[in-house]
């Protein structure tokens, strides 16, 4: 538990033009799936879209601490991601948030 205490955990809401809504998905797993293998301080992210509106995605993020965030945000990976999706983002919601627990089954 002492370790979540640095953690910096982040919700992101985005809203997504429909008509580009799969080739967003795409570069939004590209990012994620990147961004888990090469970079140490990105613990965790989860992406959601809602069932009724799947153009609204609600994203999960942790990261080891605020200076893994600061350097995720700076990698090619990211910027690429940025620049590839800035024409299909309607809107962007960043929402800072504390861990207060957390369960999940072992080897999950």
């Amino acid at each position: 538990m002492a370790q979540e205490k640095n953690q910096m955990v982040r919700l992101a809401k985005i809203k997504v033009d429909p008509s580009q809504l799969k080739k967003y998905n795409v570069a939004l797993k590209e990012q994620m799936t990147t961004a888990i293998r090469v970079e140490p301080g990105v613990l965790t992210y989860y992406a959601v879209a809602d069932k009724s509106d799947p153009t609204n995605i609600t994203i999960l993020e942790i990261y080891a601490d605020t200076a893994a965030y600061n350097l995720h945000i700076a990698t090619p990976h990211f910027k690429k991601y940025k620049e590839t999706v800035k024409e299909m983002v309607k809107s962007l919601e960043l929402i800072d948030v504390k861990l207060i627990g957390s369960a999940k089954k072992p080897g999950m």
